[in-house]
């Protein structure tokens, strides 16, 4: 038996054997690590946390639309592309970015009028439509990255052919920063409490093994439902007083603990 094994086949018989246990060993410690792993624990407690933030909105929005009536649609497009372009270069002229001018709704419509025909002999035929000409509308939207501009871009849009201006809104950038600050008060809060739970209990807190959370993110504050642009407004603008105030973000949270 010495002999087979100094031999070589006995080596190489002998190192498979040793590879072949150690290989069955690790698998056997492996398999350790998940005894009981699906196990839901039996004692438990559940807290919950509450954390809120609050925010001065970085980003104001605002749309704006081009309205033009002309004859024949060529001469309504030239019309509405001259004013767009003098709404533009006033507002990049104003320090707000060509990226965030971004058209939202073009359109060309023909507008008819309805003309009631003269009656004849006690007889009325009704009225018919006539193409009075067509309209072109553009509809733009606009973010302003500083929100201190916000009142005099608002007038200073109508004063260079802007026909409507609505949807002022103040919202964030990133507008999941505060939604996140509030989370982490709240799981800050919950954890507080449940180990002050464990103290007076007297049990360890082990791991977390559940979490659920309900908050509201933070969405655009509005200021007005629109304003409309006439001439006579348009000729001695007063920029509005704009308040951009502060968003509040809250965030409840529950957290369910294993002890022991």
């Amino acid at each position: 038996m010495n002999e087979f094994f100094s031999s070589g086949w006995g080596k190489a018989l002998l190192i498979l054997a040793i590879v072949f246990l150690g290989v069955q060993t690790a698998a056997g410690l492996e398999n350790l690590r998940y005894i009981g792993a699906g196990i839901t624990p039996s004692n438990v407690v559940s807290v919950s946390g509450y954390g809120e933030a609050f925010g001065e909105p970085d980003l104001a929005t605002f749309s704006f639309s081009i309205v033009s009536d002309k004859l024949t649609v060529a001469n309504a497009q030239a019309d509405a592309t001259a004013k767009i372009n003098a709404v533009t270069n006033y507002l990049t002229d104003a320090g707000i970015d060509k990226k965030d001018i971004q058209t939202s709704d073009y359109s060309v419509q023909p507008q008819y009028d309805y003309v009631q025909q003269a009656c004849a002999g006690g007889y009325c035929p009704g009225g018919k439509q006539v193409l009075r000409g067509y309209e072109v509308r553009q509809s733009t939207t606009v973010k302003v990255r500083d929100t201190t501009k916000a009142g005099d871009l608002l007038t200073g849009v109508g004063t260079k052919g802007a026909t409507e201006v609505s949807g002022l809104s103040f919202t964030f950038d990133d507008p999941y920063k505060l939604q996140n600050d509030s989370r982490a008060k709240a799981i800050a809060d919950a954890k507080k409490k449940a180990q002050e739970l464990a103290k007076e209990l007297g049990v360890s807190l082990v791991r977390v093994v559940s979490f659920s959370e309900n908050g509201n993110t933070p969405g655009p504050m509005y200021y007005a439902k629109g304003l409309s642009m006439s001439a006579a407004e348009s000729s001695a603008p007063a920029a509005p007083d704009i308040s951009v105030g502060q968003n509040k973000v809250t965030s409840n949270v529950s957290v369910t603990y294993e002890i022991r």
